[in-house]
């Protein structure tokens, strides 16, 4: 199984467009040490030809255009994609926005679990993808589903997925209500186990509010963990003077501390890549000690255009 991350960063992308923070300047800059990044999304494909995308992040037609694998290829018909599905992870605007680029009548699957399909459904727009071309299949949580296209073609990905702490979408929540507690562990926000039948197998999780037992305990048995990387410390876009929300009150849980992602999974043994970066988060300088110390604790940053195989 081949996956290719087409988008390394989180909403907004990095820089992000009306962010004058010092690491979105230098990425304007061109400071080879900083380098941008797209609104987070992750490609695979099992079978040559054919490609599963795990989120649609706003900045898709621009992934596709840096990205061959997803282009028509030079004899196919005039109309065509090797894009045969589209799995989400959550409701977020920068993991669904991207859908309304797909809109051309061009068949592939839609998947999803309960909740994030009733909040696609319950918004018109996206009827723009006409469910007859673009079939809309629930994922069932702590099942397995093997990924095929709108004709019902296996892709050769299958996927079992589960729900994760997270919380709802930015826009599903209830402003009246400011200090309510937006956390949920029913699929608002999901992680997904994808493997093959040969080879490795990868967890993608690019959300998560925090990592319990349960899910340290899944995250032992997999060959590769892309995980929830979006800020560096918890009050970091606090500090850094840009915001006023916690990553923890976003519904993501910080890289660094006793609660961190690195101290809570320092026994995992796979493969561990940070994907979904805020534009806030120092790790995205390659020169910084917070990069030194993501890399000595044994992860990677992830980056536009990083290639695994399984």
């Amino acid at each position: 199984m081949r996956l290719k991350i087409i988008g390394s960063a989180a909403g907004g992308g990095f820089p992000q467009w009306n962010c004058n923070y010092r690491l979105s300047r230098a990425a304007r800059e061109g400071d080879p040490a900083v380098e941008p990044r797209t609104q987070s999304s992750l490609a695979a494909s099992a079978v040559p030809g054919d490609w599963v995308l795990f989120n649609a992040s706003p900045d898709i037609r621009q992934q596709i255009a840096a990205t061959p694998e997803l282009q028509p290829t030079q004899d196919a018909p005039l109309r065509s994609t090797p894009i045969r599905a589209v799995v989400l992870t959550n409701a977020d605007v920068d993991h669904i926005a991207g859908l309304l680029s797909l809109r051309e009548r061009e068949p592939f699957a839609l998947y999803a679990a309960e909740r994030v399909l009733s909040a696609i459904e319950a918004n018109p727009i996206f009827n723009v993808l006409d469910p007859a071309i673009v079939p809309r299949r629930r994922l069932v949580l702590e099942g397995t589903t093997e990924i095929c296209g709108a004709d019902g073609a296996y892709t050769g990905i299958s996927v079992e997925t589960f729900a994760v702490p997270g919380k709802i979408a930015l826009f599903l929540e209830d402003a009246s209500a400011p200090d309510g507690d937006y956390g949920s562990e029913a699929g608002d926000t999901i992680g997904v186990r994808l493997f093959s039948g040969k080879g490795g197998d990868a967890v993608y999780i690019p959300g998560c509010a925090r990592v319990d037992d349960a899910l340290k305990a899944r995250l032992t048995r997999t060959d590769c963990l892309l995980f929830d990387g979006t800020v560096y410390t918890d009050d970091e876009m606090i500090t850094a003077g840009v915001g006023t929300k916690t990553g923890a009150r976003m519904g993501h849980i910080a890289m660094s501390g006793d609660a961190g992602s690195i101290a809570t999974l320092a026994g995992v043994e796979a493969r561990r890549i940070f994907v979904h970066i805020n534009n806030t988060n120092p790790v995205l300088d390659a020169r910084s000690a917070e990069r030194a110390a993501v890399e000595t604790a044994g992860w990677e940053v992830a980056f536009d255009g990083m290639e695994i195989e399984l």
